[in-house]
């Protein structure tokens, strides 16, 4: 099977040296296979877009200065609704009327940031889902009975986790990021998926919807982040350091920073960065960024 990977920034903010290093580290992976590196900006989150404007041209801007080219035309997810509404057709769901408080109030303790839900809408009678109808909107969520499912990391190994019944429409009438990338995914060809390792729990979750859909679920290889000194993700509201905050340096000064944090060395270019190819698992640790250098951080995995 070729190797197919794809990076999926969404244009709310322009990409930071995390999200760089995250997409250099699938550009190698996939070169070095000889396969495919595709683009696809998420961007169904209309209002953030429009207040981030010019962000999606910034964003493919700084990763063609890095020399990181995609294969193909750019998808959008804003252009794909139709798909998303028909692969909610194909599955079995039911509406939701919880608010989060609710579901906060009825969920077991969050696990890594994220919140299980109970399934507390699944069972409501016709009746009730029509008198809640009328005084709030509903969210869609696919009904998962009680489902575990497993996905191979090449970092982390096998990782399993529970499927609860999450949302694939919010009550907006907005379709959900579970759901829109693995559509995306599926029809885009995707093989092996590249992403910070923050991530990985929801993996579980979006192979078994790979699956329930009649798709392969991909392999996954979950980075390790960029940190700031107090150990903190890199974020925008951190203030964390983007292509163009490093004026002083050149797109080729960036790339080196980043080919060395992966273990690679110092390489000022794409192609010196692929010779240097095969890494040894350094590629997924986490960095610490801090005086302007990146440091070994922290490993990945479980």
């Amino acid at each position: 099977m070729p190797h197919v990977d794809r990076y999926a920034p969404s244009p709310t903010s322009d990409l930071h040296l995390g999200n760089l290093r995250t997409a250099l580290a699938g550009w190698l992976l996939a070169r070095h296979a000889g396969g495919r590196w595709l683009m696809r900006v998420e961007d169904l989150d209309r209002a953030r877009v429009r207040a981030a404007s010019g962000a999606e041209g910034r964003q493919l801007d700084d990763l063609r200065r890095l020399g990181l080219v995609w294969d193909g035309e750019v998808v959008r997810q804003s252009e794909r609704l139709e798909r998303y509404a028909a692969a909610v057709d194909a599955l079995p769901t039911y509406e939701c009327f919880c608010t989060r408080r609710e579901i906060a109030e009825a969920s077991s303790a969050p696990h890594d940031g994220y919140r299980p839900y109970p399934g507390t809408c699944r069972d409501l009678t016709p009746a009730q889902r029509a008198e809640r109808r009328a005084g709030r909107p509903p969210a869609i969520r696919v009904d998962s009975a009680g489902a575990s499912f497993a996905v191979d990391d090449v970092h982390a190994g096998r990782v399993s986790g529970l499927v609860d019944d999450f949302v694939l429409v919010r009550n907006d009438g907005g379709f959900a990021y579970n759901l829109a990338v693995v559509v995306d995914d599926m029809e885009m060809g995707v093989t092996h998926i590249t992403r910070g390792d923050d991530l990985l729990d929801s993996a579980p979750r979006q192979a078994w919807l790979t699956a329930q859909l009649g798709g392969r679920p991909a392999t996954y290889a979950h980075v390790g982040l960029v940190v700031n000194g107090e150990g903190r993700r890199l974020a925008k509201r951190d203030g964390a350091v983007t292509l163009r905050d490093l004026e002083d340096r050149s797109p080729a000064d960036v790339l080196a920073l980043l080919t060395e944090s992966l273990g690679l060395g110092a390489c000022r270019s794409t192609e010196g960065a692929l010779a240097a190819m095969p890494g040894d698992q350094r590629f997924f640790s986490g960095v610490t960024w801090s005086d302007g250098e990146l440091s070994p951080s922290r490993p990945t995995g479980r």
